[in-house]
């Protein structure tokens, strides 16, 4: 079987108890995670392990926080008051870990869904996506990482523009796949709002609503974004409900019949912060 899940965010338990419900078999079974595999949950490194425990039977994308982790242990970035990372930061093994992480993917197509953390912007079609978020996932991988992250900070270019070169192109497309929701008709990204759907700045729109998206029609799966809660189209999955903050971990299994949502309440919530 293969499952999507979103937004973990160091939600061990919930984990645990999701693969458990699941019977979850990683020799017959597959599972992709949306991204923000740690920070503000109680068990940032048990998460790991345990995903780095699937090997191969477990695809995992790079979130906005997953990226912070991997800033903030190479001193780009100070430690945020509500991160939780600590135990990866002071493991014995903790450049393992990151190595690990930084190896993961920023957008993977696969059984008829292209996957992101968090948006595609409309000038892009699945296959400049994929092709954009490989040049940045060489990168991550790359000698010169420590080099990188601090490049990788600011809301500037708002736009894409296909002559886009160097830090400016490679910050717009992890801009774009770790931290939209809303942008404008042309593209133009907005970052500061973070309420559901209907609280759209004036001139913006939830990404996935911009007329002629090159995406339309291909069917698009995303975490990241806890107040816009469940969506589950035929072309849309959106699957961060919120699980840090007390509400559901949710996955969905794909089968041949169609789309089957699993959800497993997390009780260990967090006190809301920055998303």
């Amino acid at each position: 079987m293969i499952y999507l899940l979103g937004d973990l965010q160091g939600c061990g338990d919930p984990l645990a108890r999701l693969l458990d419900e699941v019977a979850f078999s990683p020799s017959r079974d597959h599972l992709y995670v949306l991204g923000d595999l740690v920070n503000r949950g109680p068990d940032s490194l048990g998460v790991l392990k345990r995903l780095k425990a699937l090997e191969a039977s477990a695809t995992c994308l790079l979130g906005n926080h997953d990226l912070h982790l991997l800033a903030v242990a190479h001193g780009v970035r100070k430690p945020h008051r509500s991160d939780t990372l600590s135990a990866i930061l002071e493991a014995p093994d903790r450049d393992d870990w990151l190595t690990w992480l930084s190896q993961r993917r920023l957008a993977v197509q696969a059984h008829g869904w292209l996957m992101v953390h968090a948006g595609v912007l409309p000038q892009w079609d699945a296959a400049q996506t994929l092709h954009l978020a490989a040049e940045v996932e060489a990168l991550l991988r790359g000698p010169d990482l420590a080099n990188f992250l601090p490049q990788m900070y600011g809301n500037a270019p708002a736009r894409w523009d296909d002559a886009l070169r160097g830090a400016d192109r490679w910050r717009c497309v992890i801009n774009s796949l770790t931290r939209l929701r809303f942008c404008a008709l042309d593209g133009t990204m907005e970052f500061d709002a973070k309420e559901g759907a209907g609280g759209a700045p004036e001139g913006f729109m939830p990404w996935f609503e911009v007329p002629g998206r090159k995406t339309e029609g291909v069917p698009v799966a995303f975490g990241h974004w806890s107040t816009l809660g469940l969506i589950n189209r035929d072309d849309l999955l959106s699957l961060d409900t919120g699980c840090v903050w007390g509400g559901h971990l949710t996955a969905v299994r794909l089968t041949p019949q169609g789309r089957e949502v699993i959800q497993i309440p997390c009780t260990q919530a967090q006190k809301p912060g920055a998303l």
